[in-house]
């Protein structure tokens, strides 16, 4: 029985929340809001009036259930105020936890905006949706959204974040506290010291983790990832960094899908650089100063690794796909009906059906490849038809479609259909928030 409640008197509210046979609508403000949080139960939803709230937003020791989250989100002009000594938005032991609609201002405070902290034993099912983040670039190491605790099953959905150390990262520096089974999806992620994103290697799981011995994906798609203000210096990083899944036992068949985003500029690393189990598709990269893809070892090697219906503008290399000196390839490494335009368009792994060319040859192809990016078209100007994909490559989600979600009527190459209506990338699809 669910009764929903407004406006309750500080004892009445304690009184029903208190008791796990309810679950309840409570409004709070910067006044109060504290003391309800260790209170909230599976199935409460707490929602924060609009106002600056400064003192956190501490989750711990809070579970909801699967199908009754605790879901706490803001009205418009909600908005946290970082401070000295503590991260605004901390999670420990917290499960099935919704948190949305928030303003996270950092104030270029040296901490993390949102964080799973490290001694905390897992952060399961959490979901961050809709947050604007901005302001923690007091360091590199001053992050948007950050695990350092077992992750499972997190989803980060439509959130703007920016000028910030670095966007997202998951995963700690040495391997441990995994992040599984993640969605990233719909983010716009610009102007970060460091990485837009960073998922760190996983030597091992540990055994309490949620479904240990089913095969799980990491999705990341629909996001959209600039570094065009990061200059060389020591902090120079790709916008995305995915590292490898454990080599034995349970998580070894895990993989990383990379498909639907736009990653725009980097003056100084490449755009993307991986290893591990990935499938990259129907991405955009574009850098006008230096190289897009590096499949190449890092913590350990590259696996299978699928990297078709992509479209690859840069100045250095296209896509790069590198094995340990003197190894021999293990397993699958295919490059596939991709459009490259590019200093050095492909090099390494088993490529086949794709369109390459210097980086001047792409304005001879797609309607806009040279300007701004509110200016950006992709779309070929003519139909640039390629070779049906083979059956495994056509299973991954989404690989009928292009980057912007239309059906491919025909096999063709590159990330945007040729019969496009409208510019392709579609920047509309990355958040302008509020």
């Amino acid at each position: 029985m669910h009764v929903f409640i407004r406006q309750l008197s500080g004892l009445l509210i304690a009184a029903l929340i208190g008791s796990p046979a309810f679950a309840v609508e409570i409004q709070a403000g910067p006044e109060d809001y504290r003391s309800l949080l260790p209170r909230l139960r599976a199935g409460d939803h707490l929602l924060l009036r609009a106002g600056d709230y400064q003192h956190g937003l501490p989750l711990h020791h809070l579970s909801g259930e699967p199908g009754r989250p605790i879901v706490i989100e803001g009205e418009p002009s909600t908005r946290f105020l970082a401070h000295p000594g503590g991260n605004t938005l901390s999670l420990l032991d917290a499960s099935h936890i919704v948190i949305r609609n928030l303003e996270l201002d950092g104030r270029n405070q040296p901490v993390d905006a949102v964080k799973a902290e490290g001694n905390s034993r897992y952060a399961d099912y959490i979901t961050l949706e809709n947050l604007f983040i901005h302001d923690h670039a007091a360091s590199q190491q001053n992050v948007g959204i950050s695990s350092k605790c077992p992750a499972f099953g997190w989803v980060v959905r439509g959130n703007r974040i920016e000028r910030v150390g670095t966007g997202m990262y998951f995963g700690d520096s040495d391997g441990s506290d995994p992040f599984v089974a993640g969605l990233i999806e719909g983010n716009r992620v610009s102007d970060t010291i460091g990485y837009n994103l960073q998922i760190k290697h996983q030597p091992s799981r540990p055994a309490a983790m949620p479904e240990l011995l089913e095969r799980h994906d990491t999705v990341i798609r629909g996001n959209f990832f600039a570094k065009e203000t990061a200059w060389p210096d020591r902090a120079a990083r790709p916008n995305v960094l995915v590292g490898h899944a454990p080599l034995t036992g349970p998580g070894s068949q895990d993989r990383v899908l990379i498909h639907g985003n736009l990653f725009w500029q980097n003056p100084s690393e490449a755009l993307f650089q991986g290893e591990g189990h990935l499938a990259i598709y129907n991405n955009v990269f574009v850098n006008a100063y230096g190289h897009a893809i590096h499949i190449q070892p890092h913590n350990d090697v590259p696996r299978q690794v699928e990297i078709f219906h992509n479209t690859v503008l840069a100045r250095g290399h296209g896509i790069r796909l590198l094995r340990r000196e003197g190894s021999a390839a293990e397993w699958p490494q295919r490059i596939a009906g991709n459009l490259v335009f590019a200093g050095q368009p492909i090099a390494g792994g088993e490529a086949f059906d794709n369109r390459v060319g210097g980086v001047d040859a792409a304005a001879r192809f797609l309607n806009k490849p040279f300007t701004e990016l509110d200016q950006l078209d992709l779309t070929p100007r003519m139909a640039l038809a390629g070779g049906a994909l083979p059956g495994s490559l056509a299973d991954y989600p989404d690989s009928d479609k292009d980057s912007d979600g239309r059906a491919r009527v025909a096999p063709s190459l590159g990330a945007c259909v040729a019969e496009a209506k409208s510019p392709c990338p579609q920047l509309a699809k990355v958040p302008a928030w509020p």
